[in-house]
């Protein structure tokens, strides 16, 4: 391959004119090619700034670029999931694992993130896939035994679902409510070991007054399914009311927090209660108050219960 004085490369079906003696027609011929062509020199000019620009200002730009589409894409994940729009949210919350740079645990937490998504979204070995890739990320993090713990019970794996539920508590330290709360819902959600689900949830209780919503309705439904109905009502009735202060709370914030994440927020709690309800209902209907259980049913389902999306 022959090469012209700016390095291009010339078709071999194109033969340069020989030199010849200066005659009129062979000076009108030469004329007519100016001797540099102005866009070659443009050419090699962006091809000097693509490849020298780069490599001096890359290192210094390059992580404000990654924090910008994380924090971008991130955003753009809540307001999706806001919607409803679970499978966009899915695509942005992955743009930004994409982006991640080397801080194992953000990595963790946004493919936890993820992996909670894709439950909703009906796609239990995803969500496997993720929280074990977010697990050889931070091994130290709990998070990915409990979303593990959560696909396996979708996919009728309880044996799994139990040895999950134990790495989280393991990982966590014992005595750790959340951990324990966990352990003791998976536990109920599979019909395994009520006795000790129910110790596990009392000593997270541990004694409280004020103890939070969703460790009240652990209670409620680890009651009811021992057949203690009226005390899991009793349970349950005060998880729903926390859940509902809680939900007036960021209603309240409306207009003058950010929307898309109060949005996002709010419909979490609206899970939280359709869960709630779900589980008064059952334990109406098991104490023959069937009117207060229909209702509780009925509201459940409109509020988006639905063990096929992980909201259980």
């Amino acid at each position: 391959m022959n090469y012209d004085r700016l390095g291009f490369p010339i078709p071999p079906e194109f033969t340069p004119p020989a030199d010849e003696p200066d005659t009129p027609g062979a000076s009108r011929s030469r004329h007519a090619q100016p001797a540099v062509g102005p866009r070659k020199r443009l050419v090699v000019a962006v091809v000097l700034l693509g490849l020298v620009v780069p490599a001096f200002f890359a290192p210094a730009v390059m992580p404000l670029v990654r924090e910008a589409v994380i924090t971008w894409s991130l955003e753009r994940a809540v307001g999706r999931e806001a919607r409803g729009q679970v499978s966009a949210a899915v695509a942005e919350v992955g743009r930004a694992v994409e982006w991640c740079p080397d801080d194992a645990m953000l990595r963790c937490r946004l493919l936890c993130w993820r992996a909670m998504l894709r439950i909703e979204n009906r796609d239990p070995r995803g969500a496997l896939t993720d929280a074990a890739a977010g697990l050889a990320a931070a091994p130290t993090s709990t998070q990915p035994h409990r979303v593990r713990a959560l696909a396996h019970v979708m996919l009728d794996e309880p044996d799994e679902a139990i040895a999950a539920a134990e790495a989280a508590v393991q990982a966590a330290g014992a005595g750790n409510p959340e951990a324990l709360n966990h352990r003791a819902y998976i536990r109920a959600l599979v019909g395994r070991d009520l006795p000790a689900a129910l110790a596990d949830i009392d000593t997270a209780l541990g004694g409280s007054d004020g103890a939070a919503a969703e460790l009240l309705d652990t209670r409620g439904f680890i009651l009811h399914l021992l057949g203690r109905h009226q005390e899991a009502i009793d349970q349950l009735n005060l998880a729903i009311d926390g859940a509902v202060q809680q939900q007036r709370r960021l209603a309240a914030l409306v207009g003058r927090a950010d929307t898309d994440e109060v949005a996002s927020r709010l419909r979490s709690l609206d899970h939280g209660l359709a869960v709630m309800h779900q589980h008064r209902g059952l334990a109406c209907r098991a104490a023959g108050l069937e009117g207060q259980a229909r209702q509780d049913l009925e509201i459940a389902a409109k509020k988006g219960f639905d063990p096929a999306r992980g909201i259980f």
